[in-house]
């Protein structure tokens, strides 16, 4: 296929950006000129910039570390506080860094990346800034004492998609772009090194090297008291791996686990999630269990592994965090949270129900420091319930120390979970939620993902209550294949030529949907981003049939080029080599941009991207568009100059982004 839109991949060209703003224009002025429009929002800019959400923190010792917007820091504050402080009803905060000052300062379009502070003085930081918020960003020494940058020798990193981590006060492990070669054919870093101060970045000593079709390479050191070591690492694929403990002598030891499975390494422990079932000394153990042994014995060469959770057919493992002397477990029962604490003893290990979280929500740790003790916070929310933000030390009761206001009127609005067979038999859960009193099919907002293991668990969101529950509409979250929500199994059995699955269940519970009576077609929408940005590229193009309306947003929707656009190599154990013809023989049959017809008829679409997505090039979604206009169909799209692969660089443009969504769903779904 020739590709007359090629032109379009050119990410700031003149020709292009008129391109964009021209379409740009057309959908502002359709959508959002208007009082209804201005109305939500408003009301969604007040969401995302009022103070009483709950300020989430990270435990750092003696200090808890927010990052925080609102309507007066658009672009936000560094801040830290006290335990103590966190807990009282208003807390005072020390804020170490203003970045709207700081962008105002330097004139640059600074959006925050993330911190790495220094342990145990917590006296130095790394602090990661991105132009526009793109992913590739700038790394600045920042001393947390003076509350300024380093100028004396510091650890700064030019503009690039960096790792860097602490050592010491004088030494860090960088992997960045060194020059030719240096990184990876997905764009992330190849080679690792350990970076002295008072020595140019040029200078810091190479570790370890990978291969240039890795998706990265990496180092890290761990600083816990009488357990510090050196790893390096590679990741051969997304879901393959290497690890090894670099010595003192500058050899490595491998740490000889499956490659795809997970492993941590914690003080005397050594974990191990399998994501295929692996075989150890004729015991087999299956995929998604979590195992854990001695680790010197097993470096040693014991493989005496004691299973800690083993998957059933209904229940998987979500995630597992050391506090100081215990491990924390979420599970999901058909989706469903569970939350426990498992101790070692002599005799074990000792499993106790982590209880005190609300009922029909979905639970999670947010927040721990090992290296300190055994606290702990927990993150509660549903569908209909806000967030409740719990504290807790292992042995004690949990305690709510913040609560998020509601933001619309749940009362008659309830939550249910069916299950529809998909075209395999497979069951597969999706959760509605409603009015109790809704009459009849209403407009519908089905949304999924299915890809990379991420699972779709319950969670508020202010915006969808107040802009399509309170309006009578119904929202839907799909638990298809390709997400973690039953497990690793339920990811790799839909990947490379397995795909064609995660589009299946999706199109099965559309069906359902409309077979219970809760929508029609006609009132149906779908909407999905990134890897769900192509299952709505799929839905378009293969069952256009079963929607009245699709919202496509940051997507992967050429999947001829795609391992050639920026982060697109990495992905390739996801979806498979376009390159390789048997790997192009499955993904031609879903490949969106190679499967419009201009004889089909499409539901209208809404296409968005962000000119500074340097993971998803924005160029799918500009092709695909251009492709669409010509073949004569419904095709709406915006592009934020802006955003990174969020779509948004901060809370005004997120709010104007989420309200024109509304706004296109609605009127669409409700045309005469």
């Amino acid at each position: 296929m020739t590709d007359p839109y090629l032109w379009l991949e050119d990410v700031t060209a003149d020709r292009s950006l008129d391109w964009v703003r021209e379409r740009n224009a057309r959908t502002v002025g359709e959508y959002t000129e208007n009082s209804e429009f201005s109305t939500l929002e408003g009301r969604i800019l007040d969401l995302l910039d009022t103070d009483a959400r709950i300020p989430y923190v990270a435990l750092r010792g003696d200090y808890l570390y927010n990052f925080w917007r609102d309507g007066e820091h658009k672009r936000g504050i560094w801040r830290r506080t006290s335990l103590a402080e966190y807990r009282s009803e208003d807390p005072q905060w020390d804020v170490l860094l203003d970045v709207d000052e700081l962008a105002e300062r330097e004139g640059e379009n600074w959006v925050w990346a993330g911190a790495s502070v220094l342990r145990p003085a917590q006296t130095r930081a790394l602090l990661s800034f991105s132009r526009g918020g793109a992913d590739a960003s700038v790394v600045r020494e920042f001393d947390l004492d003076t509350r300024q940058f380093v100028t004396d020798n510091p650890f700064d990193v030019p503009e690039a998609k960096t790792s860097i981590s602490w050592i010491d006060e004088d030494s860090v492990y960088v992997g960045t772009d060194f020059g030719d070669g240096s990184m990876t054919d997905s764009g992330y870093p190849r080679i690792a090194k350990r970076w002295h101060r008072g020595t140019p970045l040029s200078e810091a000593v190479t570790v370890f090297e990978g291969e240039s079709t890795d998706v990265s390479v990496g180092a890290s050191y761990d600083d816990t008291p009488g357990y510090e070591r050196h790893f390096v690492g590679r990741s051969i694929d997304f879901y393959n791996s290497e690890r090894y403990e670099l010595l003192p002598d500058g050899s490595l030891l491998r740490i000889d686990t499956p490659d795809d499975a997970g492993t941590s390494v914690y003080r005397d422990w050594l974990t191990v999630r399998p994501r295929t079932d692996w075989e150890v000394d004729g015991t087999i153990y299956p995929a998604g269990s979590l195992l854990v042994t001695d680790y010197a014995d097993y470096l040693a060469g014991s493989r005496e592994l004691t299973p800690l959770f083993t998957p059933d057919e209904h229940t998987s493992l979500e995630q597992g965090t050391w506090t100081r002397n215990h491990l924390l477990l979420v599970t999901l029962s058909d989706v469903q949270t569970r939350l426990s604490v498992l101790t070692p003893t002599e005799t074990g290990w000792d499993e106790k129900p982590l209880d005190g979280v609300p009922e029909l929500t979905a639970s999670g740790v947010i927040s721990t420091d090992a290296r300190s003790g055994d606290n702990f916070f927990v993150n509660s929310s549903g569908f209909t319930t806000p967030a409740t933000l719990f504290y807790g030390t292992v042995g004690g009761p949990l305690e709510p120390v913040k609560q998020a206001p509601s933001f619309f009127d749940a009362d008659g609005i309830s939550v249910s979970q069916y299950f529809v067979a998909s075209d395999d038999g497979t069951e597969i859960p999706y959760f509605v939620v409603r009015r109790d009193d809704a009459d009849g099919p209403c407009p519908t907002l089905l949304y999924g993902y299915g890809g990379f293991e991420n699972s779709m668990v319950p969670g508020y969101s202010g915006s969808v209550g107040f802009a399509w529950l309170e309006r009578g509409g119904a929202y839907v979250v799909a638990n298809i294949r390709g997400g973690g929500e039953y497990g690793p199994s339920w990811h790799t059995q839909a990947v490379r030529e397995g795909r064609h699955k995660v589009f299946e269940d999706f199109a099965a519970v559309a069906r359902d949907l409309v077979a219970r009576g809760i929508t029609t077609t006609k009132q149906l929408a779908a909407q999905g981003g990134s890897n769900g940005g192509l299952l709505m590229g799929v839905m378009l193009t293969r069952y256009p049939e079963l929607f009245g309306a699709i919202v496509c947003q940051v997507p992967l929707l050429d999947m001829k080029r795609y391992h050639l656009l920026l982060a697109g190599a990495s992905w390739m154990a996801e979806y498979g080599d376009p390159d390789d013809p048997e790997d192009w023989k499955f993904i031609s049959e879903y490949s969106p941009y190679q499967k419009t017809s201009a004889t089909a008829e499409y539901p209208p679409i809404l296409v968005t991207t962000s000119t500074r997505d340097d993971r998803v090039h924005p160029g799918h979604a500009r092709k695909m568009t251009a492709l669409l206009e010509e073949q004569g169909h419904e095709v709406w799209y915006y592009e934020n100059i802006e955003g990174g692969h969020g779509g948004a660089a901060d809370n005004a443009q997120a709010a104007f982004k989420s309200a024109l969504t509304f706004m296109f769903l609605w009127r669409t779904l409700t045309r005469p």
